[in-house]
């Protein structure tokens, strides 16, 4: 049963959730080699997302706004039988983490954007590294390259109103029933209270080896252990989710279940648009225990690279082609920040 897409109302919620998904979208539809006309280059996306939120040099080129965070990785030995990665049998893994909300602009206040994420690095002791980037949307609302761009093309701003055409808008969704699963969830989002009470999602599925090596597809996320709170109706705080991260963080540890969703025969492993049964079998493989926040921007974390095809022995990506294309779009933002950095001696 498709969701219905209803009136200018709706599309501008939507518009909200999708502008920002579509931003990421150009950057990967390009850096996978999908979008081959000559007026399109990386530096012209990039430009596109510094012309909409402005020049900012050193700072990502999307999810430009965030901060640093520490902490470990304790496994509960579960996802052991499923994978060799050592992050599921070591019993204390370090992480380094970032939270961020979406877009390009780093001065943006925090509770404009909807799309939250969490990005971190699990070091194990066998030397292994793994990087895994995650947001709040539990898919995509397209499964195809030329979906992206068109998305791109009707989130793009009316330079009358600064936001997306909610007619165009309408008109794109109602062109992509594909779509359908991620209008369910974005009709139903209501945004929490803190980073620390919000579920983050690989979107994206990846097989996980065993010692036989034999693969199991899974998708992972990251559920809190914090209460869910409606974010309040009226915040003037621009900080307001980094200022209330620092204060949580100052009273104690904030933990998330690490949960493991396992694929059956016939589930669309490489289609991010296509959610699985809610009855599938799900592994609690552990929990993330963040200890510490780093001032924004500031701390381990600023100069990493998330590349979720950063991936240790025992886990191996999907054949979803965005994989290949997030993990080339971060190399091409990671690439223009550094340079910044190095040549104009800007860091956020």
């Amino acid at each position: 049963m498709q969701t219905p897409v209803n009136g200018p109302a709706k599309a501008l919620r939507l518009a909200a959730i999708g502008a920002t998904l579509a931003a990421l979208g150009a950057g990967f539809a390009y850096a996978a080699g999908w979008i081959g006309a000559p007026r399109l280059t990386p530096q012209r996306i990039i430009d596109t997302f510094e012309a909409q939120a402005g020049h900012h040099p050193g700072y990502r080129k999307n999810h430009a706004k965030g901060l640093c965070v520490s902490g470990y990785f304790q496994g509960s030995g579960q996802a052991a039988q499923l994978s060799t990665a050592r992050v599921f049998s070591q019993q204390r893994v370090p992480v380094i983490g970032r939270f961020a909300i979406g877009g390009a602009n780093p001065f943006a206040p925090d509770t404009a954007v909807p799309v939250r994420s969490l990005a971190i690095q699990l070091s194990s002791d066998d030397g292994q590294v793994w990087r895994t980037g995650m947001n709040n949307p539990t898919v995509l609302a397209v499964s195809t390259p030329e979906g992206f761009y068109e998305q791109v093309l009707a989130a793009t701003p009316d330079p009358a109103t600064g936001k997306p055409d909610p007619a165009r808008l309408q008109a794109f969704f109602a062109a992509h029933p594909e779509s359908a699963a991620f209008r369910q969830w974005a009709a139903g989002y209501r945004a929490s209270d803190s980073f620390a009470s919000t579920a983050y999602n690989s979107i994206n599925a990846f097989r996980l080896i065993d010692a036989k090596g034999q693969p199991h597809p899974v998708r992972w996320s990251l559920q809190p252990e914090t209460p869910f709170a409606a974010l309040p109706a009226q915040v003037d705080d621009k900080q307001f989710l980094q200022h209330d991260l620092q204060q949580r963080l100052a009273q104690g540890p904030l933990r998330w279940t690490l949960r493991l969703t396992l694929a059956e025969p016939g589930d669309p492993v490489d289609d991010p648009a296509r959610p699985w049964p809610a009855e599938r079998r799900a592994i609690d493989a552990g929990t993330l225990v963040l200890e510490q926040v780093d001032g924004p921007e500031q701390g381990a974390c600023r100069d990493l690279n998330f590349d979720p095809l950063i991936l240790p022995r025992g886990i191996e990506p999907s054949d979803d082609p965005i994989l290949a294309a997030r993990s080339a779009a971060y190399s091409v933002s990671f690439n223009r920040r550094s340079h910044e950095a190095l040549n104009e001696g800007a860091h956020p």
